[in-house]
């Protein structure tokens, strides 16, 4: 059915405004019901065209490929009514859509050709990151020594792993590459550098204004770029004005001493995603207890974040009236005080509950019983209809006439 990351990519096509073209997989399962989907869409703003609406919905089967072509055949009819063109004898231009560090090939990026044609060989720049294409996968791990518009494939070379979303142009000098991609480090360094000063100002702040606010520090890592930031979105969005989501570091890559180090010194969780910790980082983990959160699924790893914000939440103290009692005696002991005889109006009076001393509607005292007897004995509650004597502690001003509101606090925990 639709998935809450099926709702996010319906949104995000709409606010791009692109049509869309529905894949309903699994179909080879006994229990696939299409319609079922189909009633999903609508109810999102997706209407499929038998109902009259812009977009396919095709049936497929990942596992058995039932169904790949007529999406493949879609996909192109969409693409010839939009008219959608692209030079081919130009200098490429695309988009980073994944970035990775490989053990052995070192950064590697996904990049999607949007113009022109990319050839191994070409000097590229993307963000702060530049090199040379020194090999080009396509979708299926197989050399390619070139690709045009709308073809993705995976390149190696680059000089850093690339930010996700970043546009990748071809240059015609690398020396002209590199001077642009060392002018861009150094500007991101100073709004860096900029971001971390305000944010130390901002934590003053905070902390010489309310002091009690807490703070879940996180230390990200995930296996490419994209989740590594779609993470920190996430997580960082679940903050609020009494809990406070802080990313000490995020990255690209296993969990390493490094990273255990850092969790550590910010008394923070470290979150991995689709990661591991290397053989030293276990043993650093274990010896000093930090918390170790593996996540394959984001959403997953969000309800887990915001169930620990919410144990974080001071409990909401609620007040509840469970009594009213009216003074009618007053009778002054010596060595105990002023006692009170009563009688329960509405509700019940307990012993362990809390009371407001009304004369004329006017509260005059709040405190606490002290004694609550039935008779000469001592009890806990006395309910409506009965009479009973009651103490307060630190209060002997009591007249006849008076009224005692008989109230608790009830703790509840929050929910962000």
């Amino acid at each position: 059915g639709v998935m809450p990351q099926t709702i996010e990519a319906i949104n995000h096509a709409k606010a791009a405004e692109v049509p869309l073209v529905v894949a309903v997989n699994k179909i080879d399962k006994h229990e696939a019901n299409p319609e079922r989907v189909k009633q999903e869409l609508l109810s999102h703003g997706v209407v499929p065209e038998e109902f009259g609406g812009e977009s396919p919905l095709v049936p497929v089967s990942a596992k058995t490929g039932q169904g790949i072509d007529a999406l493949l055949e879609q996909v192109l009819l969409q693409a010839e009514v939009k008219e959608l063109t692209a030079m081919v004898d130009a200098p490429a231009r695309g988009v980073v859509i994944e970035a990775r560090l490989d053990k052995g090939r070192g950064p590697v990026a996904t990049v999607l050709v949007q113009s022109g044609t990319l050839q191994r060989g070409d000097v590229v720049l993307t963000g702060a990151v530049y090199g040379r294409v020194r090999a080009m996968l396509d979708e299926n791990g197989k050399p390619v020594q070139a690709a045009g518009p709308s073809i993705p494939v995976e390149i190696q070379g680059l000089s850093d792993v690339p930010a996700a979303g970043e546009e990748l142009v071809v240059l015609s000098d690398e020396r002209k590459a590199r001077e642009i991609a060392l002018f861009r480090q150094g500007k991101f360094r100073d709004v860096k550098l900029a971001k971390q000063q305000a944010a130390k100002l901002e934590n003053i702040f905070e902390q010489m204004g309310e002091g009690e606010k807490k703070t879940l520090s996180l230390v990200i890592k995930a296996d490419v770029q994209g989740s590594q930031e779609a993470l920190v979105h996430a997580l960082t969005r679940l903050s609020s004005d009494e809990v406070k989501v802080v990313v000490v570091h995020a990255g690209v890559g296993g969990i390493t001493e490094s990273d255990v180090n850092l969790a550590m010194a910010s008394r923070g969780v470290i979150v991995g995603f689709n990661t591991r910790a290397d053989a030293t980082a276990r043993k650093l983990i274990e010896s000093a207890g930090v918390q170790v959160r593996y996540y394959t699924i984001i959403y997953e790893a969000v309800d887990e974040i915001k169930a620990a914000l919410t144990g974080m939440l001071a409990p909401e103290r609620r007040e509840s009236v469970i009594g009213l009692v009216e003074v009618r005696q007053v009778f002054r002991i010596s060595k105990v005080g002023t006692v009170a005889g009563c009688y329960v109006q509405d509700g019940a009076v307990r012993r362990s509950a809390q009371v407001r001393v009304l004369r004329d509607n006017v509260v005059i005292h709040t405190g606490e019983i002290d004694t609550l007897k039935r008779f000469k004995d001592d009890v806990r509650e006395v309910k409506s209809g009965f009479e009973c004597g009651l103490s307060l502690k630190n209060f002997q001003d009591l007249k006849e006439g008076d009224q005692l509101e008989v109230f608790e606090i009830l703790e509840v925990a929050r929910t962000l």
